[in-house]
This record gives C-alpha cells, structure tokens and sequence, in this order.
C-alpha cells in the first residue's frame, strides 16, 4: 500500500455491479473501526465514531449480521460503537463476543499476558524520552503509535520494536498506519477469525455473501482468506505502507464507507436470521 490510490475501481460507481452480486443472497458485514468506521486521529483515545455512522451501522444490523474486527481491545471497540446487536472482535479476532454476551476467547492470550507486561515496560524505558510516542498496553498485545513523532522518533521506534521482537521469539509484530503492534506468536489474525465466524454463525453456505471492509496492513489477512468467496473494500484514506491490497473495491475514506453500507442496507436480504447460534 502506497500514498496514492491503488488501482482498485470505486465500490461506489459500481452499485450496479455489487446490487447484481448481492441479488438473491444474504450478507454477512464485517468492518474494521480505525479508518474504517471511525477517522484515523493522531492519539487512539480520541477515535470516535459519529452519530451518522452509528445510525447507518445499526440500520445494517437489524438486516443482516454485522461484525466489527479491530485491533482493539473487544470492550474498547463495542463502547466506541455503542451497539448491543453486533458481534465484536476485539485483538485481531482474539476474543469476540456475541449480541446475547457470550464470549469465545478463540485463541488463548492469558499465558502471554506477563511477557506482554514486561514488553510494555521495556518499551517505555527506551521510548519514554521519544517525543510523541504513545505505549498502549492491551488484553492480547502491546501497540506502540508514532503518529505524533518526527522522522528520528520513527526510527528510534522501529529499532526498539524489532529489538525487542529479536529477544522474544514467543512474540511477533505487525505494523500499521503509524503504529507496531506486539503480539502473542500464535496462528491467529484477522482471516482466520472472519473464516471461523462464518462457520459459527452459520453464514459459510454459497447463499451467504461476506462483504469485509478495512483500510490497513492487519486487514490484508481478510482480503486474502476472503478470495474468491466475498467483496472486499479498502478504505484508501491516509495509506501507509507499500503494495496495493488484495481487495476487489476501493471507498476513500469513512464518509465514503457511510455511503456502501447504506447501500447494502437497503440491499440486505433477510440475513439476520444468520446471527443465531
């Protein structure tokens, strides 16, 4: 993913497409929050999602399953949203609750949580002097942001991430839009958990469309498990990184993602039925 746009054609300009994708068919709606639902701001505290956008979403839910996947922590992501009728997946797909309040910790973070713990505080003592950074310590992972740094910060993040990365083969990292994330070295990300939800809510049949909509690098794991099976939207706003994503439409930015899922609201075939367990 690079700065300017990739070679994707517009989900927007081509409804007409999607609307004969999606005839006849159920849908199933998962959707990242940074970028996605929300704009991307400088410090995480501060991501909100608009009364709009929560309105438009809510209207999608009572249509079809809506499933918000977030590299958040699960209860941070379902305060911003403020809906009780969707699931959440917090962690990269780690832990994930359902409208009814169950809850299916799919990938076990509990025997990482001290070696976490002391990533985290290693990371302050070297980062603390670094103007900007921001150390945020979560349930399955640490998130080091560098939105807020100059060039030289950015490098001196970089080079105590993989340090530490190097001394702490139990762990692995992935990078975003400004940010390294630190998590537990378990075969788990975003795909294989929009797969496994497909089978447990009962939305993995040929009548079932996934549609997935996401603007970061952690996103490309769905794009790729979805292959061949789903419509796959990227959010190009604020790109960071190198290589065009694995998507099959592109939407600018949040106001653009509002607009499609309006549309596939309107186009929703009785899903819902689908949440059930």
């Amino acid at each position: 993913m690079n700065p300017k746009e990739p070679a994707l054609p517009s989900a927007l300009s081509h409804r007409n497409e999607l609307a004969a994708r999606l005839e006849g068919k159920r849908l199933a709606v998962f959707l990242d929050f940074d970028g996605t639902l929300a704009p991307v701001v400088d410090r995480p505290d501060m991501a909100a999602l608009s009364d709009s956008m929560r309105r438009t979403v809510g209207a999608l839910a009572e249509r079809c399953p809506v499933i918000v996947i977030s590299g958040r922590d699960r209860k941070d992501v379902h305060e911003r949203v403020g809906l009780d009728t969707l699931v959440y997946a917090g962690s990269h797909g780690f832990d994930i609750a359902w409208p009814d309040d169950g809850t299916e910790p799919l990938a076990d973070c509990t025997k990482f949580h001290d070696l976490l713990e002391e990533v985290g505080e290693a990371l302050e003592r070297k980062l603390g002097p670094v103007e900007g950074v921001i150390i945020e310590p979560k349930s399955c992972s640490v998130a080091v942001h560098y939105r807020l740094t100059d060039e030289a910060g950015a490098v001196a993040v970089k080079a105590a991430v993989e340090g530490l990365l190097a001394s702490h083969p139990r762990l692995r990292g992935v990078s975003g839009k400004k940010v390294y994330e630190i998590l537990p070295g378990l075969d788990w990300d975003k795909g294989k958990a929009v797969l496994w939800m497909l089978k447990a809510l009962d939305l993995d049949g040929p009548d079932v469309v996934p549609v997935y909509v996401g603007d970061d690098i952690t996103d490309e794991d769905a794009f790729n498990a979805l292959e061949g099976r789903g419509i796959r939207v990227y959010v190009t706003d604020g790109v960071d990184g190198d290589g065009p994503p694995a998507a099959d439409y592109c939407v600018k930015d949040p106001d653009e993602v509002e607009i499609l899922l309006t549309f596939l609201a309107d186009r929703a075939n009785g899903g819902g039925k689908g949440m059930a367990r």
